[in-house]
């Protein structure tokens, strides 16, 4: 078991202040001391005024300098437009990938559409080139490239504390969908690519996009490991949990919302419509109750009749 205690006392020496937020939200990283204050990840949209209060409590005054993000899904950079409305001069930094997606603000190529998701836009002023290294709060920090859940993510390390910022690549108990894999790409080799850069690197507390921190790198290694040969093994699996977490996470912002409504918003995301079967809407129906009764029965959600309600 991890040391909480020993997480905190580290975090404290390298002038961290971790946010642990819902799985609706990216954590946020607030890194303090000579360097620019920076945040690492800023939530999603629907959490940005929570996002904006939490920060401006952690900061205490202070003024934020830097914004990063690790990866351009809608939870990791939802809160991004709020924050730069609210802290004159931000500095925004992002993964260098998706930078003119940004630019031109595409929400088909940043996959905010084909995920039925929304972010607010926002604008950047610099990108995280991997192999490079920043000066944030205290430290200095290496981007170190890590594609398989996203690919354009990166994921941040600071040797001296030996800090990883792993975002959505390693969990305490796995790893973000592999959203290429959705599009047709293969990226379950990636995923292994990122996580023995991750054991090479030797973190002696990681910073999760979701979840707590945690310093049991190996068991959480193996456990990640794991779960991506079970993917491996049968895609398929891999596609019904990503279709089910689509449909979860768009249920813990809605909390309740009726099967007619649910229907047509699956209708209408790409991501959902294009794998569901193709024999004919009641066999398109038949599949989506499916996923709703699997969750259901994992605990995800309630259905009371005809009303879907998150638990």
């Amino acid at each position: 078991m991890s040391d909480p205690g020993h997480v905190g006392e580290t975090l404290a020496a390298a002038g961290i202040r971790f946010i642990e937020r819902g799985w609706l939200s990216a954590n946020n990283i607030l890194l303090c001391g000579d360097g620019p204050t920076t945040l690492i990840d800023s939530g999603y949209g629907a959490h940005a005024e929570q996002t904006l209060g939490l920060v401006r409590l952690a900061l205490d005054g202070a003024p934020l300098e830097r914004l990063i993000n690790t990866h351009l899904h809608s939870d990791h950079c939802g809160g991004n437009a709020i924050l730069q409305a609210h802290f004159p001069g931000l500095q925004t930094h992002i993964p260098p990938g998706q930078a003119e997606a940004v630019r031109h603000w595409d929400p088909v190529a940043l996959t905010y559409q084909p995920t039925g998701q929304e972010c607010p836009r926002f604008g950047f002023d610099g990108v995280l080139q991997p192999g490079q290294c920043l000066d944030l709060g205290s430290g200095r920090w290496e981007i170190h490239a890590a594609k398989g859940h996203d690919p354009h993510s990166v994921i941040l390390f600071e040797p001296v504390h030996r800090i990883l910022v792993s975002a959505d690549a390693l969990w305490e108990n796995g790893f973000g969908v592999v959203f290429p894999e959705l599009e047709g790409m293969d990226a379950f080799d990636e995923v292994a690519d990122t996580l023995d850069l991750i054991e090479r690197l030797a973190p002696r507390t990681v910073l999760p996009g979701h979840g707590r921190p945690f310093q049991d790198l190996l068991p959480a290694l193996g456990r990640a490991r794991s779960r991506l040969a079970l993917f491996v093994g049968a895609p398929d699996k891999h596609l019904r949990h990503a279709m089910k977490v689509l449909i979860k996470y768009r249920l813990l912002e809605w909390q309740q919302i009726g099967v007619a409504e649910l229907w047509q918003w699956a209708q209408q995301t790409p991501y959902l419509r294009d794998h569901m079967p193709q024999e004919g809407a009641s066999e398109q129906r038949r599949w989506l109750d499916e996923l709703l009764i699997e969750l259901a029965r994992s605990g995800a959600l309630v259905r009371q009749g005809d009303q879907i309600l998150n638990t």
